[in-house]
């Protein structure tokens, strides 16, 4: 029904400006305007030819999509959308000719003359390649705001990542660990401190990695279960292997360390029943494996860590984390990779190389607006000037000729930077003076 309406709409709207166009040729008849038939025929003609143009739009945007086309599938689509309407103009005309002015079929065919098709010809095609165009544009729009989404969530999740790497409860419960071996057992309280300044020597080597490799990460996490151990002594039971079975396999630093805290957080921890963690390979897999003795948490848990993990995998791969859960035991599967590892830049040359790109997108975006205007202007000028020289001898086409062109020539002036009075020197001299004064008036 809203579909139907829509097209009734844009029928009465296309009725509106053909008989404007109408009157302005062939004069004022104001015994037509009182007519119901002058308007009826028009809206008729408009009505069948908008069916089946957004008929064709529907389909072309189904099967093909406007996201998934280009300008050799928007000018079939546009030739396509010709020969359719084309073909209605006909029907039309058949009913008009028939129905209408009651002719019959023989004399209508008789009559017909290749020379009624022009004006109509024109007109769909200026028409049709304009909202092909209009449409190929605002799907390109809107999938480059999708893309920037797509690297503003990207970025969301490594801030993230970064952020949670290390949960403040395992510092907070790490130094009351050891702030009690002090008095109680200052040997462990040393070995104690040393195993958790490795951790955090570790946490700040590898944090800018993409992946690591999976015998550094189990080194870490040995010293991780050790640190855990003197924490909850026999009520915690690690297999952690020595060795690795694929020396080439890599995994997403830090991993372990929020699975093992999951285990804790999620579990309860005694000496009566010990809560036993295993790691393990499983062909393309790292296991995190433990025995179910799920405890009450407050609100559920908010599944950080899990999301974590989930996240940073989701940023180098399109393998993903698997969770199986069962009445006596949690599994974590972490696909295992082999793609290098990629230091990640500094802050500051992060930032330069954001900004540059970001310049050079924009940039890209003037160019396309440029070349878009560009395109549309060499297609409807000329399809003006074939439509000027065949209704009238005044040329008219001059006018939408030289202001559209002068308006094309400014866009040009301001996505290539040809500015003759006002060079990029000044403007960056000028940018600067205006800083440098903003920052005296703050300090």
């Amino acid at each position: 029904m809203k579909t139907l309406l829509k097209i009734l709409k844009i029928s009465i709207i296309i009725c509106l400006v053909v008989i404007f166009i109408d009157t302005l040729f062939k004069g004022i008849k104001f015994r037509q305007f009182l007519d119901p038939i002058y308007w009826g025929v028009y809206f008729f003609y408009c009505f069948v030819l908008t069916l089946i143009n957004s008929t064709f739009f529907s389909i072309f945007g189904r099967k093909i999509g406007w996201e998934n086309a280009n300008l050799k599938k928007v000018f079939f689509a546009s030739g396509g959308s010709i020969v359719l309407t084309m073909i209605g103009f006909f029907f039309c005309r058949m009913v008009d000719e028939t129905i209408f002015q009651g002719k019959s079929l023989e004399s209508f065919l008789e009559n017909e003359h290749i020379s009624y098709y022009l004006f109509p010809l024109l007109f769909t095609t200026i028409v049709s390649l304009f909202f092909h165009l209009v449409y190929f544009y605002k799907a390109l729009q809107e999938k480059e705001v999708k893309e920037q989404k797509i690297i503003a969530g990207t970025a969301s999740a490594k801030f993230e990542a970064l952020k949670n790497q290390l949960d403040p409860h395992f510092l907070f419960n790490s130094l009351n660990v050891l702030s009690s071996l002090i008095e109680e057992n200052p040997m462990m309280a040393q070995k104690f401190t040393g195993s958790l300044s490795k951790i955090y020597r570790y946490v700040l080597e590898k944090k800018d990695k993409e992946l690591v490799s999976l015998e550094e990460e189990l080194k870490f996490a040995r010293i991780y279960a050790e640190l855990l151990q003197v924490r909850f002594e026999e009520g915690l039971v690690f297999n952690i292997p020595e060795n690795v079975k694929n020396s080439e396999a890599k995994i997403v630093p830090l991993s372990l360390q929020l699975l093992l805290e999951n285990t804790i957080k999620h579990n309860r921890v005694s000496k009566e029943n010990p809560l036993i963690v295993s790691i393990y390979e499983e062909g393309n897999f790292l296991i995190v494996e433990n025995n179910l003795q799920a405890r009450e948490i407050l609100n559920g848990g908010s599944g950080v860590g899990l999301k974590n993990i989930t996240q940073r995998y989701a940023l180098v791969t399109e393998r993903k984390l698997e969770i199986l859960k069962t009445k006596s035991a949690f599994k974590v599967r972490l696909p295992l990779l082999t793609k290098k590892v990629r230091e990640v830049k500094t802050k500051h040359e992060d930032e330069i190389t954001n900004n540059a790109y970001l310049r050079a997108r924009e940039q890209v975006k003037k160019e396309k607006g440029f070349y878009g205007n560009l395109i549309a202007y060499l297609i409807v000028i000329p399809a003006l000037a074939v439509f000027n020289y065949l209704t009238v001898d005044f040329v008219w086409v001059i006018f939408p000729a030289i202001g559209w062109g002068l308006g094309l020539a400014l866009h040009a002036v301001q996505v290539f930077d040809w500015n003759p009075f006002l060079s990029k020197e000044w403007e960056e001299r000028k940018i600067k003076e205006i800083i440098e004064k903003e920052h005296s008036k703050n300090f």
